[in-house]
């Protein structure tokens, strides 16, 4: 009720004309209405997550060196990744895939690394791997990180048995063989590992089952990962690709089989013409632009429809969406190898970062968990690396000013834009969410869609009054602006003064295709 009576003044306060006898003014076409004083759900710190998988450069290259390399690094991870990574708060990080993780057998990347087993990489590129980095090295990137475990269980061609016993190897204390094999491998104290995967895109590349067999089979595999000492696992069922909601409800709707995980992973890409015409990452135009931004803002669609499954099943929403692999995905640079998928990242990556991130804090009640694909290197990457040369991506700087958003309060809030048109298709121009932090700073999230119209934005802020108010902003001259390796700072933010607020009503002048993120305090 009390909501209700603030929204109701609100309309009464942005309409001056309303009073008796007087001609009513319509409202802005542009407005985006924030509820301050009433926050809701806290947004889980998990979606801003990241995926590294053994695939072309991510691993080897990008974050992996060698001890031995001439390139700085601790414990052989190159260091200015780290530190880049580190700057982003990333809260979780997965590994070992993806597709590469049901092919996956974890003792063969544990002990002396020249006593290693090889394995050859069947899902991209077909190149052989040494083993140099697997249990060991990936659970020293998190303490470096300071981020928690996501680990992803082999189903497709592993056993119980060898799942649950990398469980027992990670994080148990007791005695027994797992536990003195770790020691043997040089680490006395069991680590810490918070999500852990139940299979990867069982409905395909992970060995292409129907939902009711995984269901039977994620049961199994479920029952034998323990939780040892004080860890708790927080177990993610392999969900369904895009608008597959039938597999979701044959996930939920049984109590045997929905008791057995914590949380449902989900993936979707953002493709513009299918799998076989993926398009440039670089060179594109407005059409084409415009439909990635509509592949884009069908996440929320696709969010929807499991939500919806899960709600019957699940009313208390007791379990998590996990989106743990989304963003663009383009052709291959030219000149790379089809299997690396290496793709370049311009401004239009950026924005697809803010809608995702924005829809993902619009969910919080449902999303848990969300994974970028992936972290350097590969698809809608926020890191490149060429020999020792490094820079950050314009969808790295989107994680880095959205970060205010992790563990903050959801804020209602109310959105009505004008359209953003091409030919006979049309698509809202703007993407928001908003949230309140522990020291009660509100931060909104903006981003124009339309890459040739400024956009003016009027945001009555409802409930509470600021004195302070800051911004930056996210823009370039040209939709396809890039960071390069001779120019990294092609991209980036900058100081943002194009608002004003007065009188409880913040006016913001959007330039074409920007992100802005603006922090309001008392």
């Amino acid at each position: 009720m009390k909501t209700s009576l603030l929204l109701f003044t609100s309309l009464i306060f942005l309409i001056p004309g309303s009073a008796a006898g007087q001609k009513e003014d319509p409202l802005p076409v542009n407005q985006f209405v924030v509820i301050a004083n009433n926050p809701g759900p806290v947004i889980s710190k998990d979606i801003y997550g990241h995926f590294s998988e053994h695939l072309g450069r991510c691993i080897y290259e990008g974050i992996w060196v060698g001890y031995d390399s001439k390139i700085p690094n601790t414990s052989g991870i190159r260091n200015d990744v780290l530190f880049a990574l580190r700057e982003l708060k990333i809260p979780n990080l997965r590994w070992p895939g993806g597709c590469f993780a049901d092919t996956y057998h974890w003792k063969d990347g544990v002990g002396p690394q020249s006593k290693r087993a090889s394995i050859v990489n069947t899902h991209w590129g077909g190149v052989t791997e040494d083993n140099s980095f697997g249990t060991h090295e990936f659970m020293r990137l998190t303490e470096l990180l300071g981020c928690d475990a996501y680990i992803n269980g082999n189903v497709g061609s592993g056993t119980v048995r060898e799942m649950a016993e990398w469980v027992e190897y990670l994080t148990s204390d007791s005695d027994s063989p797992m536990t003195r094999l770790r020691k043997e491998n040089g680490r006395d104290e069991p680590w810490k590992v918070k999500y852990f995967a139940i299979g990867n895109e069982n409905w395909g590349c992970g060995g292409n089952m129907t939902a009711e067999y995984y269901a039977a089979v994620m049961r199994q595999f479920s029952t034998y990962l323990n939780n040892y000492g004080g860890n708790m696992l927080y177990r993610v069922a392999c969900g369904p690709y895009d608008y597959n909601v039938a597999w979701t409800e044959t996930l939920m709707k049984d109590p045997a089989t929905r008791d057995r995980f914590q949380g449902l992973s989900i993936h979707y890409y953002s493709l513009t013409d299918g799998w076989n015409n993926k398009g440039s990452a670089t060179d594109f135009d407005e059409i084409q632009w415009f439909r990635t931004m509509q592949a884009n803002l069908q996440m929320d669609q696709v969010i929807s429809g499991h939500e919806a499954i899960m709600d019957r099943y699940d009313p208390e929403k007791t379990k998590g969406l996990v989106v743990d692999e989304w963003g663009n995905w383009f052709d291959v640079e030219p000149g790379t190898n089809p299997g690396f998928l290496y793709q370049q990242n311009t401004l239009r990556d950026a924005i697809t970062a803010a809608i995702h991130l924005n829809i993902f804090n619009q969910h919080a009640e449902r999303v848990k968990v969300a994974n970028l694909a992936q972290t350097v290197n590969v698809l809608q990457s926020v890191i490149l690396t060429k020999d020792d040369k490094m820079v950050v991506t314009p969808t790295y700087h989107v994680f880095r000013m959205f970060r205010v958003h992790q563990n903050a309060r959801l804020l209602k809030t109310d959105l009505v834009c004008e359209d953003y048109v091409a030919g006979d298709s049309k698509i809202r121009s703007l993407s928001g969410s908003a949230s309140v932090d522990g020291n009660g700073r509100v931060h909104i999230s903006l981003a124009n869609l339309n890459p040739a119209r400024p956009l003016t934005l009027t945001c009555p802020i409802i409930g509470e009054t600021y004195r302070k108010v800051s911004a930056e902003v996210l823009t370039a001259a040209t939709m396809n602006a890039m960071n390069t390796f001779d120019n990294g700072e092609n991209v980036k933010p900058r100081p943002f003064t194009g608002f004003k607020y007065r009188d409880g009503v913040l006016s913001v002048s959007m330039p074409p295709k920007s992100v802005i993120v603006l922090e309001l305090s008392k």
